[in-house]
């Protein structure tokens, strides 16, 4: 069982990561829209949380500052869903109330606002708070006061410690897995590329380094790794050039991805680009490389042709019945923005946590919501295109990934769905189709893949 602790890392979407890009960025301020706090009533001697007409729940974002692009949508499409199952009735005859804070991004504020939403707005669960360094941070603090730390919004092993923190779980994909996808699919294709990493230098680097390195190995000829505080990767993606690279993997969130593509432009260097999902939303990536380029770029048409992952329906598969559930919703309970994948992302994760107080019955407890995740948390049915990892021994979330081509602002799948798990697991096909989301939107129980 892993029971390491990582240095930095980060997660994204179409997952979530560390930004630093400051000093290149006007920093975006958004309003904080959460719900309020915990409503008076008499809690019926029922868990801290709950009432018998509420349950109360929290996360932490970044809503404002140079991470609040893409990520600040997040909390917006989780709580139009909870809206959702609210005006139709809620859990088991509570509704949530979802308390979401703004900690920019940074670790100290992070402690801060999860402090509040713990000892004073008094949540029955943390729900989706974001980011490796930031979450990282409030793991102990949560661990020591008996809070369930569910489906933490990044991709980073950090999650699964079971033995550690028995009530923290993943919920995305991890970037080890969804390396060693990518990796196997290069060695299959790119057979004789010479490939380059430009690598995060954190976990969220390291972690997809791992996976991508258990195929390719001998065909990586350069591994260049940038400080999320810099505002410049030229010289790293001048090293991979030199290095002859004509395959390039990036685990780089949207930030870096729009600076890898205009220093890739300024070099005249056109290699085969590779982007993990959480840096690889073409039309965040568009406008961030506009605001970079100052307007010198419009679009992020250089992607055109890229590969990524993915492991939900994103909004440009209009027909697929999830996604038309997820407009659906944000139609009637979101706000006058259009549905993105980010907002997708927050949706998703709310339907599972949904899914997750229906599972645990009508009087839910906090040992109870991880006891219903290990016992049946593996055979939930639901948006993401593979299961989760969900049992006594592993807190790990969704188990595979499909390899796609960006084209456009949208994506065409390559691959069937291909799951796997850590270390040296095998990768295969998933045979299963994924099913479709119940009529009335709103998970009964759990139910198989």
């Amino acid at each position: 069982m892993r029971t390491r602790r990582g240095r930095g890392g980060t997660p994204w979407l179409r997952s979530a990561a560390r930004v630093g890009v400051a000093a290149l960025t006007v920093p975006l301020v958004l309003s904080a829209c959460g719900a309020g706090g915990r409503p008076d009533g008499d809690s019926g001697g029922a868990e801290t949380g709950v009432t018998d007409d509420t349950i109360t729940i929290g996360a932490h974002f970044p809503l404002t500052g140079v991470a609040a692009p893409g990520y600040s949508e997040i909390p917006t499409g989780a709580k139009a869903y909870y809206d959702y199952v609210n005006a139709n009735g809620g859990v088991h005859g509570r509704t949530i109330e979802y308390v979401y804070r703004d900690d920019a991004y940074n670790p100290t504020n992070t402690s801060q606002v999860t402090n509040e939403l713990v000892l004073r707005d008094e949540i029955f669960a943390m729900v989706g708070g974001l980011g490796t360094p930031t979450h990282g941070a409030v793991l102990d603090f949560l661990h020591d006061n008996e809070v369930p730390d569910l489906f933490v919004s990044s991709g980073s092993l950090l999650w699964d410690q079971p033995d550690t923190y028995p009530m923290t779980f993943g919920w995305q994909s991890d970037y080890e897995i969804e390396g060693k996808i990518l990796g196997q699919y290069l060695a299959e294709h790119h057979s004789d590329a010479k490939i380059g990493l430009l690598l995060q230098d954190d976990d969220f680097g390291e972690d997809g380094e791992k996976g991508v390195r258990a195929y390719v190995d001998s065909q990586i000829v350069s591994a260049q790794r940038y400080a999320p505080t810099t505002n410049d990767v030229t010289p790293q993606v001048s090293a991979l050039k030199d290095a002859g690279a004509d395959v390039v993997v990036g685990f780089t969130v949207p930030s870096f991805t729009a600076l890898s593509q205009l220093s890739a432009q300024r070099l005249d260097y056109d290699p085969q680009w590779v982007y993990s999902n959480v840096g690889s939303d073409s039309a965040l990536v568009g406008s961030l490389l506009s605001r970079f380029s100052e307007g010198a770029v419009e679009d992020a048409s250089s992607l055109e042709g890229a590969l990524t992952t993915e492991y939900l329906s994103g909004v440009e598969d209009s027909g697929d019945p999830w996604v038309e559930l997820w407009q659906r919703v944000w139609e009637e309970h979101g706000g006058d923005e259009p549905l993105t994948n980010y907002r997708i992302y927050g949706m998703a994760q709310a339907y599972t946590f949904v899914q997750t107080l229906q599972a645990t019955g009508p009087e839910p407890t906090r040992e109870g919501l991880v006891e219903t995740l290990e016992s049946s948390g593996g055979e939930f049915a639901g948006p993401t295109l593979s299961p989760f990892r969900y049992s006594p021994d592993s807190h790990a979330g969704v188990s595979g990934v499909r390899v796609a081509e960006i084209v456009g602002e949208g994506t065409e799948p390559l691959t069937p769905v291909l799951l796997t798990d850590n270390g040296d697991a095998e990768i295969t096909e998933k045979e299963s189709d994924q099913a479709p989301p119940p009529e009335d939107g709103i998970p009964d129980a759990p139910a198989g893949n």
